[in-house]
Formats: C-alpha cells, sequence, structure tokens
C-alpha cells in the first residue's frame, strides 16, 4: 500500500494551499483518510479525517473553519484545503489510512494503519 502525499510548499500567512494524498487502496471508499501533522520539536498532531462512512468529517479544534478535508474516491485521493494559513500551521503534514477505526479513534494516530511520507507546509508571517 502507498500513500504519496503532495503539494506542501512555502506560502504567506493568509494565503491558500491544497494538499493530496493519492493511494494504492484498493477499497479506498471504505477507509477513514485522516490528515496529521508534525512541527520541529512537537508530537504528532491530529489535523482533520473523513470517516469510512463518507459522511462524517473531523476537525481539530485549531483548524475548524479554515481546513476542508474531502475524498474523491474516483481518484483514491485525500485532500486538504488549507485557507487563512497562519504561521502556526507550518509543519509537515502526513496522511494516513485505516479501515477498522471507530469515530472515537479518529484523532489517535497510532490507530491508523497506513502512513504517506509527509510534505513540507511552511508559513511565512
Amino acid at each position: 500500500v502507498q500513500l504519496q502525499a503532495s503539494g506542501g510548499g512555502l506560502v504567506q500567512a493568509g494565503d491558500s494551499l491544497r494538499l493530496s494524498c493519492t493511494t494504492s487502496l484498493r477499497t479506498f471508499a471504505g477507509y477513514t483518510m485522516g490528515w496529521f501533522r508534525q512541527a520541529p520539536g512537537k508530537e504528532r498532531e491530529f489535523v482533520a479525517a473523513s470517516f469510512r462512512n463518507g459522511v462524517s468529517t473531523h476537525y481539530a479544534d485549531s483548524v475548524k473553519g479554515r481546513f476542508t478535508i474531502s475524498k474523491d474516491n474516483a481518484k483514491n485521493t485525500v485532500y486538504l484545503q488549507m485557507n487563512s494559513l497562519k504561521p502556526e500551521d507550518s509543519a509537515v503534514y502526513y496522511c494516513a489510512a485505516d479501515r477498522r477505526l471507530i469515530l472515537s479513534s479518529i484523532p489517535d494516530g497510532d490507530q491508523y494503519d497506513y502512513w504517506g511520507q509527509g510534505t513540507q507546509v511552511t508559513v511565512s508571517s
């Protein structure tokens, strides 16, 4: 299984970026897809997830109203649209996948079976 994250870059505060994570998952629609991030010297943190039911989405409080996660089942790809970026959003962003997660486990990165390699997002002030 491969997850390939892309779309990161260097932007200014207030700008937008869209991250993509293309996967080789054979039954992509049946997977919960999550985005996590890790800044230097900090622990990995949950950002957003799209639950496998295709209906529920979940966000960290720090990104609610600014970030939007979406899945394209036809392309086996999950996106993270990031608007109104702030310097504190700077991190390496990772996508992750799991097909057995329960709702309460969505923010727990240790529960995800598959991970992408990460893409760097840097937001300058």
